[in-house]
Formats: structure tokens, C-alpha cells, sequence
């Protein structure tokens, strides 16, 4: 690991006056939403916790938070897109401290008032530096949880929301921002081997397993993909039979498998609208105060998969876009380093 990113790496979060505990909503922009809510209350069996004229909330099984996935009917000529990308947060006087942080930064930021959907209290919607929309939630209603409703799982079943990951133009940079000013610490990146080392992809983790954000090179700022936590690898292979069954296969871009960075075993979707989800099982713990990063070079063809097919093109050309402050796509850049112009296995 040459010096740069060393550097960049070794460095121990600042303590922040805030603080985050883990990816926990995603807001989708859909152009169809009975056809949505179809893909993933139908096919992927998720609990549908409330329904309003023009969203529908949902929650996986093991869930007590009221929802952590939100689809919303896209106006007339409006995309599909991702709205929101939620984290949660300690306590109310956590959205306070945060405010302040992003008025510091000249950073876009508004205070969102409680009750303005079901479930959830107030919160802060934010923009970070690369034109990512964050919401940070503290209080949000409660259900009893359904892990132990055997009688009742559908699908995989599909736990809770384990994590995000983000198609961003300038990796080291957004690392810079989500380490220093929202303490976030890294479990593992893939760099390049040739001078100057490159970082094509960092995983970034509060909640103490792997990561909660991934930033990987791509064209940006998108959303590559959410994930679900799924118990078992016999669950991401039911949830492909139950697809099949269907006759739906074709929603499976790539997958099963199991990735290198990460340890995961998954499998990829796309929904109706073509925006990503990941059925994720089996990564590792990450807490102790010591846990340095794992370094996997871009050449090494385990690094994105383990085992498993290539992955296509579209996994790395194809994300969500995301919306603006003006509530309009961001504008998008490419990305400084492409994974596949340094060595073909990379596609592995």
C-alpha cells in the first residue's frame, strides 16, 4: 500500500457530536407502484407496514422499526430515482449537532417535522458534499418483530436492511467526508496495484459488521444498490427458486455467490424500475477498537467474487439515479478509475 492511501486509511475517526448507528431507509421513486409494491410484497415477501395514496411503506421480518423501504409513485415525466438514503441516529439532539455540521460545510440541509409520513418522527434531510440525499432519523414507531413468525415468512425471508452502496466518482474524496465529518471507519477496500494506487471501492461501517456505505467507482453520484440481510445462504437460493417459480428469473442480474470483499454470499435483482437490491448473507464482525482495514487488489479475481459467475457490464454501468435538493436527477460525472481498464478477472 503506497503512501497516499496509507495515509488516507490508517487515520482513526475524529469523534463526531453526533451519533449515526446505521443504514436504515431507502426512499424509491417509482413509476408504477402497484407493480412495485407486486416485486417486493409479492415475490420477495416483504411486510407491508402502511399504504397511503401515493407510497407504500415496507419492513423486513425482523424488523421492529416501522419501515425501511419507501416506494413512491413518480409524478407525470418524473424518473424513477432514489429520494432519500436514510441513516439512523442516537437521539433527537443528534439531528441538532448534524444541522450544524452541514451549516458549517455550506452543505444543503432542512428539518423535516414529524408525522409527515407514518412512522417516523422528525428528521434531518441533508446533502453531502457529492450530491448524495441523507436523511437522518431518530425516533420512529415500533412494531413487534416477526423473526420467529415461521408460520408466517415469505420469501427468503428478507431480515432488515443491512447496508447502501453508492456509485461515486471521486472514492478517496467521499471517503474523506463520510471518515472525518460523519465517523464512519473502513473494514476493507480494493485498490490498484499500479502507481499511483488507485481506490476503486471502500466499505464503510458504524453498526459493527462490515459496512452500512460502500463507495465504489462508477459514474456518480448514483445509487449502485440496497441491501437486505438475509439469515442463511439456503435463503438467497430460496428466494431464486421462489423467482423462478414465478417465472420471473430474469429479474436475477447476477448471483448467487460469494464475493471476496466482504464475505458475503448474494444474490443481485433488479425491480421494475431497474433499481438494484442485494440479498446479503454472511459477512463477519467488526468491532473490536483495532480493526484495521483489509486491503484486496483490483487484479486478485476474488475480490468481487469469490466464487461465482462475472458479473455483467450493467453492475457496473447501470445505478439509480439520485435526487437533488431541487428534487430533480443530480447532475452525473464519471468516475476517475474504471476496475475493468486494469485486468480483465476483475470482472470474475
Amino acid at each position: 500500500m503506497t503512501g497516499a492511501v496509507q495515509e488516507l486509511l490508517s487515520a482513526t475517526p475524529p469523534a463526531t457530536p453526533f451519533d449515526i448507528v446505521r443504514a436504515a431507509l431507502v426512499e424509491l421513486r417509482v413509476s408504477d407502484l402497484t407493480a412495485s409494491e407486486h416485486f417486493y410484497a409479492g415475490l420477495l415477501g416483504m411486510i407491508v407496514s402502511a399504504r397511503t395514496d401515493d407510497a407504500v411503506f415496507l419492513r423486513g421480518w425482523e424488523e421492529r422499526q416501522h419501515h425501511s423501504l419507501v416506494l413512491r409513485q413518480a409524478g407525470a415525466g418524473e424518473p424513477a430515482a432514489v429520494a432519500r438514503l436514510g441513516l439512523r441516529v442516537r437521539g433527537e439532539d443528534d439531528l441538532d449537532s448534524l444541522a450544524s455540521m452541514f451549516a458549517a460545510r455550506g452543505l444543503p440541509w432542512r428539518s423535516v417535522e414529524a408525522g409527515r409520513e407514518p412512522g417516523l418522527g422528525r428528521a434531518l434531510r441533508a446533502w453531502d458534499p457529492f450530491g448524495y440525499p441523507l436523511e437522518f432519523l431518530a425516533a420512529v414507531e415500533q412494531f413487534p418483530t416477526q423473526h420467529q413468525r415461521f408460520d408466517l415468512h415469505r420469501g427468503a425471508p428478507l431480515l432488515r436492511l443491512d447496508h447502501l452502496n453508492l456509485h461515486c466518482p471521486r472514492v478517496e474524496e467521499a471517503f474523506g467526508f463520510y471518515h472525518d465529518a460523519l465517523g464512519f471507519r473502513c473494514s476493507e477496500y480494493i485498490s490498484t496495484d499500479r502507481e499511483p494506487e488507485r481506490v476503486t471501492g471502500l466499505w464503510l461501517y458504524r453498526k459493527p459488521n462490515v459496512h452500512d456505505v460502500a463507495l465504489t467507482a462508477g459514474t456518480g453520484p448514483r445509487m449502485h444498490h440496497f441491501a437486505y440481510w438475509i439469515a442463511e445462504p439456503a435463503g438467497v437460493l430460496r428466494a431464486c427458486d421462489q423467482l423462478a417459480g414465478a417465472a420471473r428469473s430474469e429479474v436475477i442480474e447476477r448471483g448467487p455467490g460469494r464475493h471476496g470483499v466482504s464475505n458475503a454470499f448474494f444474490v443481485y435483482l433488479r425491480d421494475p424500475d431497474g433499481h438494484r437490491i442485494e440479498l446479503y448473507s454472511c459477512d463477519y464482525w467488526t468491532g473490536d477498537p483495532d480493526h484495521r482495514p483489509l486491503r484486496w487488489s483490483v487484479n486478485d479475481p476474488r475480490c468481487r467474487s469469490f466464487w461465482g459467475t462475472r458479473a455483467p457490464d450493467s453492475w457496473y454501468d447501470e445505478s439509480s439515479l439520485v435526487l437533488g435538493p431541487d428534487g430533480q436527477p443530480a447532475a452525473l460525472a464519471p468516475a476517475r478509475v474504471d476496475e475493468r481498464d486494469q485486468r480483465s478477472e476483475v470482472l470474475a
